[in-house]
Order: C-alpha cells, then sequence, then structure tokens
C-alpha cells in the first residue's frame, strides 16, 4: 500500500473506519471560488484531509486528483448523489446566490458526474483543471460526449452560472496564486495564522451575511423547498 504509507508518513490521518468502507458522496451543485465548480470530488477535501488543509489551497486541482486516487484505493465502492434542487450560482461557496433548479444526480463515476454538473451549470468541464486532470489519469470521465446520461434529457441545460469573487476570496487568491505568494508560509503556516480564521469571520459572518447573505436566506426559504425545509 504505497499510497497509504505515504499518506501517513505526511501525517495525513484517514480514519481507520473509512479505509475497506464504501462511500457515498452527498455534494451540493454550486460553484467555488477556487475551483471553479465544487461537487464529488471537492466533497472528499473535508473528509479526508485533516484541519490544515488549508495548506493544500495553492494546489488544489491536483490535491482534488490525488484525493480521488486514494478513495479509489481505500474503498470497495464509491457513489455520489449530487443536490441540484437549489444550485449554487457566484462566489461560492459561502457567498453563492441560490437557484432553484429542481434537477438530482446520481452517479458511480465522481468525475462524470463533476463534468456533467459543470456543463449543466453552464461550463466546459474539461477546461476545469482538476476535472481535466482525474480525466487523463483515468479516474473517470471528464469528456461529457463520452457519459451516458439516464434520465432527463440534459444536453441543452445551460444555467449560466458565474463564479465571481468576493473581497475575501480575492485577497486568498493574492496569497496563493498573487503577488503575495511569497508570504503564504508565513501568513497562512506559523503561528500568525489565526488572523486569517478572525478576518473571514469578521467579513462573511458581521458583514456579508448581515448585508448581503440574510437577504438571500430569506428568499431561499419563500420557494417550494424552503417551505419545507421549514416545516422540518
Amino acid at each position: 500500500m504505497l499510497v497509504l504509507d505515504k499518506i501517513y508518513a505526511e501525517g495525513i490521518q484517514i480514519p481507520k473506519r473509512l479505509i475497506g468502507s464504501n462511500i457515498i458522496h452527498l455534494p451540493t451543485m454550486k460553484t467555488h471560488v477556487f475551483t471553479q465548480v465544487t461537487g464529488a470530488m471537492k466533497n472528499a477535501f473535508g473528509g479526508l484531509l485533516f484541519e490544515k488543509r488549508h495548506w493544500t489551497h495553492s494546489v488544489i486541482h491536483e490535491t482534488l486528483v490525488d484525493l480521488l486516487a486514494i478513495q479509489k484505493e481505500i474503498h470497495p465502492g464509491i457513489f455520489a448523489v449530487m443536490d441540484g434542487t437549489f444550485a449554487g450560482d457566484g462566489p461560492g461557496p459561502r457567498c453563492m446566490v441560490p437557484e432553484v433548479k429542481n434537477y438530482i444526480l446520481a452517479s458511480g463515476d465522481m468525475v462524470a458526474i463533476d463534468a456533467v454538473a459543470a456543463k449543466m451549470m453552464g461550463f466546459d468541464p474539461l477546461s476545469i483543471k482538476f476535472i481535466r486532470l482525474a480525466h487523463e489519469r483515468g479516474l473517470g470521465c471528464g469528456d461529457v460526449r463520452e457519459i451516458e446520461v439516464a434520465g432527463d434529457d440534459i444536453s441543452n441545460v445551460n444555467f449560466h452560472f458565474h463564479c465571481g469573487d468576493t473581497f475575501a476570496s480575492h485577497g486568498q487568491k493574492m496569497i496563493y496564486w498573487g503577488p503575495l505568494k511569497p508570504l503564504e508560509h508565513l501568513l497562512l503556516r506559523t503561528i500568525l495564522v489565526p488572523w486569517s480564521y478572525a478576518a473571514s469571520r469578521l467579513y462573511h459572518d458581521v458583514y456579508w451575511y448581515n448585508v448581503i447573505g440574510r437577504r438571500r436566506v430569506k428568499q431561499a426559504l419563500h420557494t417550494d423547498w424552503g417551505k419545507l425545509f421549514l416545516k422540518y
């Protein structure tokens, strides 16, 4: 188990219960400021990586592909059911715009389900790096022309979603890929790192939610799905 030996050597702790277990991912169809879209493949990001997973943001696409390769080694079976009843547009995942789309996707191919979801949202799947890399490594099919879709005809579905940025994500990208890259280790991997948590809480929870997000939540709760949620 060469891959697992490397994982443990680097201090990435996979819960023993996951090894040898079948896995069902339950992602939401939405956009993401770092990866353009997020779905079944990125769902493993919070499950297999520990609390320092933000260290991999600068190589997020490669990380998602490696995580899928690890999953294929440690899980006998992987399946995903993606919720597109509410889909997320805009600078997701935290600042997205909820859109009622009423779709449910399911597949045993994590690359294929993300590719189809990306196409439905209005993106070229193979232009999205993690989908293209996973397709090229043979971890799944990212070319929608080669994917058989059962059920509704979605060949002409296009939500015309876009991703965009917030003030916070623009700052993060400057650290991971922009002019502040030389400071990444100092800012995000030393005792200074709590500043980033505080800044995120201040921006998202204090400013963004109260100025923008709260209104979007109220609008979402007035939809049929929102009314159903309130009955729970």
